[in-house]
């Protein structure tokens, strides 16, 4: 808000940092000791963070780490806080781990690829970084598994009633990897007070038709000067603007 630092999301490189190797040249020792809290290496090095700038692009720093990919990111117009929705990894079952929105700290370390909410350890990389385990930031609002969320946007305007001002909506552009569909849909996170309470609900939903078949898949949400709520979906390629009171919506 004060206009003196630009956030860039730099998603990861592969699920679990495959590729990555065990460790990185030098040592693993002199690599943490040197390099941000949680920070990878080799191909992954830079990745799964998000950096800060100046505005004219110079001083580059690393802001936070371990956020496998901070698909949609904003500043909540309450407290100045940044937030990121995140997509976490796949291939440890249908409802692990969780996708989530947080806040981020300066500094945060949030567990890709060691581990996952919290000092749950990924077991394909067990032991790798036993130092870490303690020092895993724990994200404000877990989502389910596999809902793909892709963008956060907070709610200033005055045309939905006022107990909307201060939440939040998520798109959630929905599951390719799970027995049983999950996302396709727009959230509605309930904040008191500028602080999350933990809690989510549905907010457009409608978009699945069968077990087999959807004809939308939410992506982009943002709030129109006019208070409206703008979506934008690429399973059909449809903008909605979604409005109160009108029975237009």
């Amino acid at each position: 808000p004060d206009g003196k630092t630009l956030y860039l999301s730099v998603g990861s490189g592969s699920n679990v940092a495959e590729d990555m190797g065990a460790e990185p040249e030098g040592g693993l020792e002199q690599w943490a000791t040197s390099a941000p809290l949680g920070a990878t290496w080799g191909p992954e090095e830079g990745r799964a963070d998000v950096l800060a700038f100046d505005p004219d692009g110079n001083n580059r720093r690393s802001f936070a780490t371990g956020l496998r990919n901070c698909s949609g990111m904003t500043v909540q117009p309450q407290t100045g806080a940044l937030w990121c929705v995140v997509n976490e990894r796949d291939e440890l079952g249908d409802n692990v781990p969780f996708e989530y929105a947080t806040t981020v700290r300066q500094g945060g370390f949030y567990g890709w690829p060691w581990y996952y909410i919290g000092a749950n350890e990924d077991p394909r990389h067990a032991g790798a970084r036993a130092d870490l385990a303690g020092k895993v930031t724990v994200p404000d609002v877990l989502l389910q598994a596999h809902s793909a969320p892709l963008n956060i946007a907070f709610y200033e305007g005055g045309s939905f009633p006022a107990d909307y001002r201060g939440d939040a909506f998520v798109a959630l552009h929905g599951s390719w990897n799970r027995g049983v569909r999950t996302g396709y849909k727009v959230v509605r996170l309930k904040f008191k007070d500028g602080k999350p309470t933990g809690e989510y609900e549905d907010f457009a939903t409608g978009f699945v038709i069968s077990d087999d078949d959807v004809w939308g898949r939410p992506v982009g949400v943002t709030v129109a000067k006019d208070g409206a709520l703008i979506l934008t979906e690429d399973g059909n390629g449809t903008i909605w603007r979604v409005i109160y009171g009108d029975g237009r919506s």
